[in-house]
């Protein structure tokens, strides 16, 4: 839906058998609405069920039920989610209004369980929560595409600036056929008019020379035919002899490299194969413990409303153990349990969650430099391989060539025959001796003129080397201007993830400043993140690896200003901080382009007054905030805010 219409639409949420929930249906507008209401009356439940509807699977079916479901209208748009109960196993389908609810579960959904509020309670790396939605894989490989293009680009900007230089080869070239052109062409009209002259003064013995002038046209034909024929053979062996040097380079490369890459990449195919399957099966556990983790602390914390109501039987009502200080019904096999044995326990698979995402990033690594690797010998193979083509056409084509000079030479022989055979027929006639120097001139001529025609030839060659290679150059202002869009677009992609970081870091002290301002906290006098960075080995390379602190100021009664321990914040201070790291993170991902709405819950540890403020501070930044409160908290809110009372 377009965010911008949302403001003027009416949200309606039916809900059946989920949470608590039997049956309700509520009807609210955007802006800030309040759930206010005592404990146990399905504010929770209400909350989840509208994440339910939005997307998250962090919604329950009603324990005593078999289906569920949600339906959430925004306007004319309607968005369903389904739950079913088969064999003891809950299956949800539907068409919510997320497809991935990954930002939405992480600062949008700001219950008691949201891990960015939590993981700044329990006093986690801030980091983690913040880049998870982050794909660096897909940064990565976009990172590869791009420099791959650039080197691409660069390779035909470097082939352009070649051609340029001989551009200005055939410029040369050109002036010094067009000087040449112009010197035989005077010369052709000098012997032109000598030849006219020669023409006028036998003009009257014409006729009774007919069978003369007809010898020594086709004399002057087939020695043109010979010189052309001559200059074939001449142009053909210069060929022939640079296809020879490249043939006899290409033979040397090809010959004196040593091994065949074949077996090599075999080798690492098969690698890199293992690796990535032994990649997905630590990402799967990864999954496996995050999923564990969240249960246990949401278990822990008393909040699956299902599974406590499960725990239940005639004889005893357990409530009270789930809610003792120090004991907990465990929820595996029902018995009493000390409370810090399973948070030491939640501590072991939180380790354990740490040590298999490092194992996922050392298996990324390794994966990342056997596939260069495979790159580099993959290109090595092309290139071999196009040598050897070119190796194979340059042999060919000095076979086809030798086989032309062979006909070339044969035909020269034959015309050479002819011209001897014609020079003893003009030797014959009795008119030679009065023609022997207008032959002369006639064969200067003709040379002349077939030089001439060379010369144009050679020309006209290389103005179509130069018109292609123009039309070349022609595309050099596109490639520069798309290399410094690829350049722009890798730099920002390179950046991308100190980008999210350092943004992150900065919404989080700014608002947390504000924040502080506007609660009034007497002695707590600043909270803001630092963001840190360390060099620390992946598999076998050094990379640059960021971390997030929290530091946290106080004053004494002298206005003396002191480093305190994020462990010594109160309850309250430390759920503010939460809620503000959520909302940085709001802010940075931009999470109103995707979701509408804000959830809070869980605030009972704030004072109502600091809670209004909070609430009227957090609501400049959602389309929709929806609040669940205690009546005696609400009340501290403006009147004039829809409230709901009843669900």
């Amino acid at each position: 839906m377009n965010q911008e219409s949302l403001a003027c639409e009416r949200v309606e949420v039916d809900v059946r058998n989920v949470g608590g929930i039997d049956e309700s249906r509520v009807e609210f507008r955007p802006g800030v609405t309040i759930l206010a209401g005592r404990n146990a009356t399905n504010r929770t439940s209400f909350l989840r069920a509208l994440m339910a509807g939005l997307g998250s699977d962090r919604a329950s079916l009603k324990s005593d039920a078999e289906e569920g479901r949600v339906e959430l209208s925004i306007g004319d748009e309607t968005y369903t989610r389904t739950f079913r109960r088969r064999n003891g196993v809950v299956t949800t389908d539907g068409d919510p209004y997320l497809e991935d609810s990954t930002l939405a579960d992480l600062f949008a959904f700001l219950l008691e369980t949201n891990e960015a509020r939590r993981a700044v309670a329990r006093g986690d790396d801030l980091r983690e929560p913040i880049m998870r939605p982050v794909d660096t894989d897909e940064i990565k490989a976009d990172i590869e595409r791009l420099r791959a293009r650039k080197s691409s680009i660069r390779d035909e900007l470097d082939e352009l600036d070649e051609l340029e230089r001989e551009r200005t080869r055939l410029e040369r070239e050109r002036t010094r056929l067009d000087s040449e052109l112009e010197e035989f062409r005077e010369d052709r009209e000098a012997k032109t008019a000598e030849v006219d002259a020669y023409d006028r003064d036998i003009a009257e013995t014409r006729s009774e020379k007919a069978d003369l002038e007809e010898t020594l046209d086709e004399l002057n034909d087939v020695r043109s035919d010979l010189e052309s024929v001559r200059f074939e053979i001449e142009t053909q062996r210069e060929s022939i002899e640079n296809l020879r040097e490249e043939r006899d380079g290409l033979r040397e490369e090809v010959e004196g490299t040593e091994g065949s890459p074949g077996e090599e990449l075999g080798r690492i195919e098969g690698r890199l194969g293992s690796l990535r399957e032994r990649k997905s099966e630590v990402e799967a556990l990864v999954n496996d413990l995050q999923r564990i983790v969240r249960f246990n602390e949401e278990m822990l914390d008393g909040t699956d409303s299902e599974i406590a109501e499960a725990l239940r039987d005639d004889g005893d009502d357990p409530t009270d153990a789930l809610l003792a200080d120090d004991e907990i019904v465990c929820w595996t096999c029902g018995s009493e349990v000390e409370t810090d044995r399973i948070g030491e326990t939640i501590d072991r698979l939180r380790k354990l969650r740490v040590e298999t995402t490092d194992q996922r990033r050392e298996l990324q690594s390794e994966i990342d430099e056997l596939t260069e690797q495979q790159r580099d010998l993959e290109s090595d193979r092309r290139s071999r391989e196009e040598k050897r083509r070119r190796l194979e056409r340059s042999e060919a084509e000095i076979e086809d060539r030798e086989a032309t000079v062979e006909e070339l030479r044969e035909r020269r022989e034959r015309l050479a025959d002819r011209v001897a055979e014609l020079e003893d027929e003009v030797e014959s006639l009795d008119v030679v001796d009065e023609y022997e120097e207008m032959l002369d001139e006639h064969r200067e001529l003709n040379q002349l003129q077939f030089r001439i025609d060379q010369l144009e030839d050679e020309r006209a060659s290389v103005e179509t080397e130069i018109d292609e290679i123009d039309d070349r150059l022609a595309e050099r202002s596109q490639l520069k201007a798309r290399l410094e869009e690829l350049e722009a677009e890798l730099a920002e992609r390179r950046t991308e993830i100190e980008r999210i970081e350092t943004e992150a870091v900065e919404h989080f002290n700014e608002h947390m400043g504000r924040v502080l301002d506007i609660l009034e906290y007497d002695n707590l006098d600043r909270i803001w993140i630092e963001r840190t960075t360390a060099e620390v080995r992946e598999g076998r390379r050094t990379v640059e690896q960021s971390s997030f602190e929290l530091h946290v100021v106080r004053s004494t009664d002298a206005d003396v200003a002191y480093e305190d321990s994020i462990d010594h914040l109160s309850e309250s201070e430390r759920e503010v901080t939460g809620l503000v790291f959520a909302l940085a993170g709001y802010l940075v991902h931009e999470v109103h382009e995707v979701v509408p709405f804000m959830l809070l819950d869980s605030l009972e540890a704030i004072d109502a007054d600091r809670i209004a403020r909070l609430v009227d501070y957090i609501a400049d930044y959602a389309d929709s905030l929806v609040v669940a409160l205690l009546p005696e908290d609400a009340a501290a809110l403006d009147d004039e805010l829809p409230r709901i009372s009843e669900i």
